[in-house]
């Protein structure tokens, strides 16, 4: 089963996309929320991994977490890759499979508590709407890897800040 877009501008659109990358790229669906679908994104997967990871060992969150992230970027550069061909654009904002992954990348070593999973999610927003340098080199890379590794950019600047909060104790 393959999806066309539904876009406006139909003529834009180059290939369809398989009914699995359209899944995956929207992070079911989220990336279709309004106003701002990579929040959405965010939003949903900090929500997810505050409710699923309290069923986890909290010894094992961090190898979890980095788990978690690698698998979403493999497949998120495939997804997005095949989403954006079909949409015509360079990085349409309907894929945020990225949002999950750099939001993935916050979490990594971060105590799981609720002020905690806020201070990640605020961070990776703030790097990955301001893409400080060398992020927004990232964007230039080809198809899917572009549209992946400047969010994975951005969650690892919100990774290191995490880290340092909670290093210094301002954070616990």
């Amino acid at each position: 089963m393959t999806v066309t877009s539904t876009d406006p501008a139909p003529s834009a659109i180059k290939t369809s996309a398989p009914a699995w990358a359209w899944i995956v790229a929207t992070f079911f669906g989220s990336g279709f929320g309004r106003p701002g679908p990579g929040t959405w994104a965010s939003v949903a997967t900090s929500l997810l991994w505050l409710g699923l990871a309290r069923f986890a060992d909290p010894a094992s969150l961090p190898l979890c977490a980095i788990i978690t992230a690698v698998a979403v970027t493999l497949i998120g550069i495939s997804a997005a890759t095949r989403v954006a061909r079909a949409l015509g654009r360079k990085d349409p904002s309907q894929v945020v499979i990225d949002e999950v992954a750099g939001q993935m990348i916050a979490f990594i070593y971060v105590p799981l508590n609720w002020h905690n999973v806020l201070a990640a999610l605020i961070l990776f927003r703030a790097f990955d709407i301001t893409k400080p340098f060398p992020i927004r080199r990232l964007e230039h890379l080809p198809e899917g890897t572009g549209i992946m590794l400047d969010d994975v950019g951005a969650g690892l600047y919100a990774l290191a800040i995490m880290q340092l909060l909670l290093h210094f104790g301002v954070l616990k």
